[in-house]
């Protein structure tokens, strides 16, 4: 095809599932990916795919690790400027560190700064895919669509709603909330790559008139997606509990306003019940292991055997700023840790993890035709990573014997420092 690329370095992707199947990591040592018209041609050893596309443009990464790109499926862009509030279980966290901050996005030159950091801040660490908490102001999140639209990068969000339980600053009527949430449906969904997520902060701060506000802009808008926090800590549900005394479980309460289903998308879950989990696989909906900031925010750990076992969907996110950065392989990291202590726990393979930072994404934000593997058709979505010369992380790619271990190397050292090139739908990002 004319104008083709072809990439030259070592590949490596999930096509499938790990959780489900054998071998599901594909790797290529010397491979080439042939991309045009920011969609991915095909992949494959490189003396093959070099044989059947003499005539793509050769760009030569040898040295270099390609991947796809990764994919966060819970962060929050007003809190980047306050990652590293440690010491404080959620509830205090909330109320010491992160309401205030989320309180200045009222300044909409403050909020676009923010923005503009945050969206940086993603793409230097290789995500290209991100499912987004905006801000409880509309003003400030039309910034992150803004910025976001003008890098290419792909992004998720929508207005944080709430009517209870927070400072009033952060409030709005469910009325307002609808107004100014079928206002940024109608400018920024669909376009430019963007979609829109319906926000309810967490049940505790959404009355029962603003949760059904968010029921009808389901309804309404075929295609968005519906985001909050469930299950987090214990004396999150405890609250909940208490502001909604009928509700037999914490989902059951999202589920009463059609809330539950195959767009909804739960962070953290640390805390399900049997039922709930039942519940969740029946209607298609996906938890997101966020482990980082359950580890800051002692939280607990992620039950992911039983998840598993329910046929739950769950993807990982940093959730930005109760978590510690933006790094999604510090955060497959994390989870393959915690997940080695205690009991229930499993083991993670490389594999696992590369795909719970890509494919598993993908698959919960209903993009798994789109991206997060290199099967040709996809969209051309990747990152190059390439340690800085002279540091223990080259020489551990250098000798590492495989592609496997190479990406459990990039696991346990890699960073911002070693992302040299990030392309969305071929296109590369500025960082």
């Amino acid at each position: 095809m004319s104008g083709a690329e072809l990439l030259r370095g070592m590949i490596l992707h999930t096509p499938r599932n790990p959780f489900a199947e054998d071998r599901a990591l594909e790797s290529f040592a010397d491979g080439a990916l042939v991309i045009a018209g920011g969609r991915v041609l095909a992949i494959g050893d490189y003396a093959a795919v070099r044989a059947s596309h003499p005539a793509a443009v050769v760009t030569d990464w040898r040295g270099s690790v390609i991947l796809p790109g990764f994919i966060d499926v819970h962060t929050h862009f007003p809190q980047t400027r306050i990652i590293g509030g440690l010491g404080w279980p959620l509830l205090d966290w909330l109320r010491l560190h992160a309401l205030p901050e989320e309180a200045r996005m009222a300044d909409g030159v403050y909020a676009r700064a923010v923005a503009e950091e945050f969206v940086r801040a993603l793409i230097r660490n290789g995500t290209t895919t991100a499912l987004v908490f905006g801000a409880h102001f509309g003003e400030a999140t039309e910034a992150l669509f803004q910025v976001a639209s003008t890098t290419g990068i792909r992004i998720a969000s929508g207005l944080v709603v709430s009517d209870r339980a927070l400072p009033d600053a952060l409030r709005q009527t469910p009325d307002e909330a609808y107004r100014t949430c079928t206002d940024l449906i109608a400018r920024y969904h669909a376009r430019n790559g963007q979609r829109y997520a319906v926000t309810p902060r967490f049940a505790l701060s959404a009355s029962e008139a603003m949760l059904e506000i968010c029921g009808a802009l389901m309804r309404e808008n075929p295609g968005v997606l519906f985001q909050t926090h469930m299950n987090e800590s214990a004396e999150e549900i405890a609250a909940v509990r208490a502001a909604f005394p009928t509700a037999n479980s914490y989902l059951a309460i999202y589920d009463r306003f059609g809330l539950a289903g195959p767009r909804s998308i739960f962070a953290h879950n640390v805390h399900p019940s049997d039922a709930e989990l039942s519940r969740m696989a029946e209607t298609g909906a996906a938890a997101v292991h966020c482990p980082c900031s359950n580890g800051a925010l002692g939280a607990g750990v992620f039950p992911m055997r039983r998840h598993l076992a329910a046929g739950v969907r769950f993807a990982l996110g940093t959730d930005v700023g109760a978590g510690v950065g933006f790094g999604m392989l510090k955060e497959a990291l994390h989870s393959y840790m915690l997940q080695r202590l205690i009991p229930e726990g499993m083991l993670l393979s490389p594999a696992h993890l590369l795909y719970l930072a890509t494919r598993a994404g993908a698959e919960a934000m209903d993009l798994g035709d789109e991206t997060g593997d290199f099967t040709p058709g996809r969209s051309a979505d990747f990152v190059r990573w390439r340690p800085p010369d002279g540091t223990p992380l080259a020489s551990a790619v250098e000798r590492a014997e495989g592609p496997e271990r190479v990406l459990a190397a990039l696991l346990a050292q890699a960073g911002e420092e070693s992302v040299r090139e990030v392309r969305v739908r071929g296109k590369a990002l500025p960082r």
